[in-house]
């Protein structure tokens, strides 16, 4: 394993939408920076943006205001949002969504060329290539970008980051990389519990299968602050080929029934625990229906007509063709899809899991920043958010950016890294990647609320995910690898389970059921606002690897 240095002012890892965003800001506000990108895979077609998007999710249109977002973000989320995050997303969601269409997205537009709505909140857009549209920006504005590279931690001297290490894919090196600031944009963690299909199929999800919570990951293992990893985001999607359920239900409009053919939605709004509107709504009534024997459940688009039906495979096109593919091998108005959840993530996009920030977006170490689906307490904010937060960070970051050298790293902490990182490969007996990936999603689905409990949570089967979760830990310095891609599978296991690990602590300390489904506590069903109108943070040990909760009220104190 060679090491290999580099020096940059900004490092930003993950080129994704906040990233992306992020370093074309940058070099926008300031082109003699040096900044760089660590990404992956390759920033052309990485990330959860991967396939392509129909449609913008966050967006201010005409009749709404920052305002009324944030009351509608609150309403979701019951009450335990940042407001001050939030409402700064909102006020630059119009702004960044038009930057993009600028760089080549094509947004659709009512004959007036006024942008052509989604519901009350999104747009219309023919997304299928707005990565490599993100991708070309980068290029345009000359950010160097290490594609291929995975960070493996942070480097953190006295009390501030100063730089990252990363694992080459291709070539095995280890990579040392000063920073005078670092701004994660990794995306969230997928594959923490056991996914609906197995073997071959696994990788088969919602969310990007290898957005495994690195960037929370690394935060963590250097003494970052936390919040929300109980909000997990559990998402209701057509089964087996993941489409969007949003796209039919607004872009279509299916109606949800269930396998008798009745539309069961209005029967639970009268004692609906949320808002009727919600996904976490649309998503506890499908649990309940298949509780109480009437599942399968279904989004029913036997009504289409024929001009809605090519819209609706256009919409397909952009973002989900496995579905279109599904659509094409159903008779003419066979168009019932069966709905399922998935099994549950981390994510601060959708939810609110991730870094505790403050509103420029520094997490509690200095020299870091974050956003995207790795910053925390404002959910709902998906790709326009995330560009935001990008554009928000780098601003941050830009102000204290100063001139000078970078500081020298301890080559101690160079030596343990390259250490620990290539110890795997000179393993050849041991436990493999694959199989401590098993372990650990099996943990987390029969003891962490995954689709084998119908996400449902108690005291006891917590106690015991925590004590298995800490076995699993025990076995990693037994993981071995052959080569380099199962080496990168090693630190992807790490991740996750440092990621589990937080999981469960904080479903354990949340003794209430605030978000149905994501953390429904059967011990403690009912919300209690009176005791639990706040976040709950946490700290990981950086000696011990412990986990220490921590209480913050709604606006940030203690």
């Amino acid at each position: 394993m060679e090491i290999v240095r580099k020096d940059t002012d900004l490092l930003i890892i993950g080129g994704g939408a906040a990233g992306c965003y992020a370093a074309v800001e940058a070099k926008t506000q300031s082109p003699s920076l040096r900044c760089l990108i660590v990404e992956k895979a390759h920033i052309d077609r990485s990330g959860c943006l991967a396939m392509g998007l129909n449609a913008i999710n966050a967006y201010i249109n005409p009749g709404e205001s920052p305002e009324s977002y944030l009351n509608y973000v609150k309403q979701d989320f019951m009450g335990v949002v940042r407001e001050d995050l939030v409402l700064s997303i909102a006020r630059g969601l119009n702004d960044t969504v038009k930057k993009v269409e600028e760089w080549g997205l094509p947004i659709e537009k009512r004959p007036d060329g006024s942008y052509k709505p989604r519901g009350r909140r999104g747009v219309r857009v023919l997304g299928e290539r707005l990565k490599p549209i993100l991708a070309e920006a980068v290029r345009k504005h000359r950010v160097e970008v290490l594609n291929r590279v995975a960070v493996t931690n942070l480097i953190k001297q006295e009390d501030r980051i100063v730089g990252a290490f990363g694992l080459g894919i291709r070539d095995g090196n280890l990579y040392v990389i000063r920073a005078k600031a670092l701004i994660v944009c990794t995306g969230g963690a997928s594959g923490l519990h056991k996914p609906p299909n197995p073997g071959s199929g696994r990788h088969l999800m919602w969310y990007c299968p290898w957005n495994v919570g690195t960037g929370y990951a690394i935060g963590l293992r250097a003494g970052a602050e936390m919040t929300s990893f109980e909000n997990r985001f559990i998402a209701l999607r057509v089964k087996d080929v993941q489409a969007p359920t949003g796209t039919l239900a607004l872009g279509a409009g299916a109606k949800q029934i269930n396998a008798r053919g009745e539309p069961y939605l209005e029967k639970y709004h009268k004692d609906s625990p949320v808002r009727e509107s919600s996904t976490y709504f649309r998503l506890l009534s499908a649990v309940l229906e298949n509780q109480a024997g009437r599942g399968p459940c279904y989004l029913d688009l036997s009504h289409i007509d024929a001009q809605t039906l090519r819209q609706f495979k256009v919409d397909l096109l952009n973002m989900s063709p496995a579905m279109l593919l599904m659509l094409a091998g159903r008779e003419i108005g066979d168009y019932r899809f069966e709905i399922a959840g998935s099994e549950p993530y981390v994510v601060g996009g959708h939810g609110e899991a991730g870094y505790w920030v403050d509103v420029e977006r520094r997490t509690t170490l200095k020299g870091l920043y974050a956003a995207g689906d790795v910053a925390g307490g404002a959910p709902k904010k998906y790709v326009s958010g995330c560009w935001v937060e990008g554009q928000i960070a780098t601003r941050s970051a830009l102000q204290e950016i100063t001139p000078g050298s970078l500081p020298s790293i301890d080559e101690d902490l160079i030596k343990k890294e390259q250490s620990r990182t290539e110890m795997p490969l000179k393993r050849r007996d041991g436990l493999s990647p694959q199989e401590a990936e098993e372990w650990l999603q099996k943990i987390m689905d029969e003891y962490a609320g995954g689709l084998s409990t119908r996400y449902e949570l108690n005291e006891e089967k917590l106690l015991m995910g925590r004590t298995l979760l800490k076995d699993l830990k025990s076995n990693v310095p037994y993981l071995k690898a052959e080569n380099y891609h199962e080496l990168v599978a090693c630190m992807e296991v790490v991740d996750r389970i440092d990621v589990a690990r937080t999981v469960v602590e904080h479903l354990l300390y949340r003794k209430e059921t605030r978000w149905p489904c994501s953390q429904s506590r059967l011990d403690y069903p009912q919300r209690d606002d009176a005791h639990w109108l706040k976040f709950v943070n946490s700290v990981m040990d950086v000696d011990t690897a412990e986990i220490k909760i921590l209480e913050k009220g709604l606006h940030g104190q203690d």
